[in-house]
């Protein structure tokens, strides 16, 4: 397959949903702790990485086998079926990926602690079941809480711990300054999904995926979705308030204007090719900002 085709296959535009999350834990290791890693660092970013390119291929392989709209999803729109890809390529390609990130995750275990593993087997588990097994989450109510939680929360909690793991105790204390900083990014990358669900809507139901959307109502998902932005951003404003980030953090409002203008669009129209990326350019600038003005205040 050619570079652009498995660039899409792993879904590269949607990498920043784990990398930024990746640095702003490590903003907080320095901030917080002042220690950071680099060759743990370094090692658990690339295991990350191949597992989320490995997920994604997943996600487009069990969709592909599992779709019962044989002629247009299958053959159209699945990028397995409408690029000609090889299944068992596909799956070549992300059981090896799975078994690199998980040796490299496993020296993460032996050098920095128990605690790796407890968190990598979570975060395998919540990969490998979003898109397998007989129910597989993305096809529940809860795909988006689940995803989010793993993506957003999840990656920084390990990116402090692997940074900082000579100084961390796992205390309510040392946990919830990492949830306030973390949740902007996981209301955030829930959102990309819910978002994504809304405008899958129909597709949705004629493959029998019973996301969210099925349950409480487009209406319903669009106020949700709205409220999460609002969400994201008082909890950027309370961070340095409660001492979890420095008070560059507050930059990140400049963004206000052009995520009520995002969210706008996609409350007033929601189409996939249209509008569905409003939801990815939410994500990418707001998360973006958050990391960025994190870091300045932690450099300055």
């Amino acid at each position: 397959m050619s570079l652009n085709v498995f660039l899409e296959l792993v879904e590269i535009k949607a990498k920043t949903a784990s990398v930024i999350p990746f640095f702003l834990g490590m903003a907080f290791s320095e901030f917080y702790y002042h220690s950071i890693n680099w060759p743990h660092a370094i090692v658990f970013f690339i295991a990350m990485f191949l597992f989320n390119m490995a997920v994604d291929m997943m996600d487009n392989y069990n969709d592909y086998n599992h779709a019962i709209d044989e002629e247009d999803y299958k053959q159209n729109t699945n990028i397995i079926g409408r690029e000609n890809i090889s299944p068992r390529l596909v799956l070549g390609l992300l059981v090896a990926f799975s078994v690199i990130a998980g040796v490299m995750g496993l020296w993460l275990v032996y050098t920095a602690g128990l605690p790796v593993l407890w968190m990598g087997m979570f975060c395998f588990a919540i990969g490998i079941l979003y898109s397998s097994g007989p129910y597989p989450i993305s096809n529940l109510p809860f795909g988006e809480l689940a995803a989010g939680f793993t993506m957003g929360v999840m990656i920084v909690l390990l990116s402090v711990y692997i940074n900082s793991y000579q100084y961390f105790t796992w205390t309510w204390s040392t946990l919830w300054p990492i949830l306030v900083i973390s949740l902007p990014d996981e209301l955030w990358i829930s959102n990309l999904l819910l978002a994504n669900n809304i405008c899958d809507e129909q597709e949705d139901e004629d493959n029998q995926r019973k996301t969210i959307v099925h349950y409480i109502g487009k209406r319903n998902a669009l106020i949700a979705f709205s409220v999460k932005n609002v969400l994201a951003f008082i909890l950027i404003i309370i961070s340095p308030l409660l001492g979890v980030a420095p008070w560059t953090v507050l930059i990140s409002l400049v963004i206000l204007p052009f995520t009520y203008h995002q969210n706008k669009l996609l409350m007033e129209k929601q189409v996939k090719r249209e509008t569905f990326i409003c939801a990815v350019k939410i994500l990418l600038v707001g998360s973006l900002t958050q990391m960025l003005t994190y870091w300045l205040g932690v450099l300055l």
